[in-house]
């Protein structure tokens, strides 16, 4: 039988999962090895900060939890800084409020199926008070316009240009069948560190084309970010230290951020895999 978890138990695993992800080397992203587009790690540190106690909140939709999470980082640092992390998060941890039998990503399921007009409307408000980049206009539920669907409906018809929207329609694969995988390998060589957090980053790179490049840039653009990562995650995964990767990790990380790409996608990912990690961790601890 799985362990119930309080708010305060979710809520510090978001937090942590956040600043975990922030020790982490990744290329083109804010990481504590460098900063970059226009961004520091202190704001991000000040936003998962701002953010969690909604995240972790029990009795909360999925809507008002990212619409809570996004105002209280508004407040405390005026960017949008974790958005993506905060949709991706939400409803992992309205999973793990989530009562009756299942594992974590089974509660997921139920948790989407349900989703209702009203979870849309919060997150849509959310969307447009975060104004992330890139997002330009939608031919349908364009988040600017009242919402007459529901929250999945919504996230099915982007899901074509939003990875995370796609995650929602497929319960979380990305996280479950790769994230979570390539988690676990990594901790087993390497331990529950900054180079485990890299290797799940550099797998979403290397083979989920990122979404937020995507519509910066277009797919070709974001198609070759993906096939120059390939060989570095490649390296990485065979190098006897992971240490032995900072320099070529660093030389691609000033490579993306002096042509302004920041593979914000696969940074989500990343923290929704290290906050699903530890929430199915909590739940199995005595």
């Amino acid at each position: 039988m799985r362990r119930k978890l309080q708010a305060s138990a979710i809520a510090g695993a978001f937090h942590d999962a956040c600043l975990a992800e922030l020790d982490a080397l990744k290329p083109g992203n804010v990481h504590r090895h460098g900063d970059g587009h226009g961004m520091r790690v202190a704001d991000f540190e000040a936003s998962a900060k701002a953010a969690a106690p909604s995240i972790g909140r029990a009795k909360l939709g999925v809507g008002a939890r990212v619409g809570r999470a996004v105002e209280a980082t508004q407040v405390a640092t005026g960017l949008n800084t974790n958005l993506g992390i905060v949709l991706l998060c939400a409803p992992l941890a309205a999973a793990a409020h989530e009562p009756g039998d299942g594992d974590l990503q089974a509660r997921l399921a139920r948790v989407l199926a349900r989703l209702a007009v009203e979870d849309a409307r919060e997150v849509y408000r959310a969307i447009c008070a975060a104004g992330p980049g890139g997002l330009g206009e939608a031919s349908e539920h364009d988040v600017a316009s009242e919402p007459s669907v529901t929250l999945l409906e919504a996230m099915r018809a982007a899901e074509t240009r939003d990875r995370i929207a796609w995650n929602y329609t497929h319960d979380f694969v990305d996280v479950f069948d790769m994230g979570l995988i390539w988690l676990k390998q990594a901790r087993e060589r390497w331990g529950d560190g900054p180079w485990s957090a890299t290797r799940v980053y550099l797998g979403f790179l290397a083979h989920v084309p990122d979404t937020l490049i995507e519509r910066k840039f277009g797919d070709r653009q974001a198609a070759d970010v993906a096939e120059e990562a390939r060989p570095i995650e490649a390296s990485f995964a065979e190098a006897g230290e992971a240490e032995d990767m900072t320099g070529p990790l660093l030389a691609f990380d000033r490579s993306l951020k002096e042509r302004g790409l920041n593979p914000g996608t696969s940074a989500d990912l990343a923290v929704a895999t290290l906050f699903a990690a530890a929430l199915q961790d909590l739940e199995k601890a005595g």
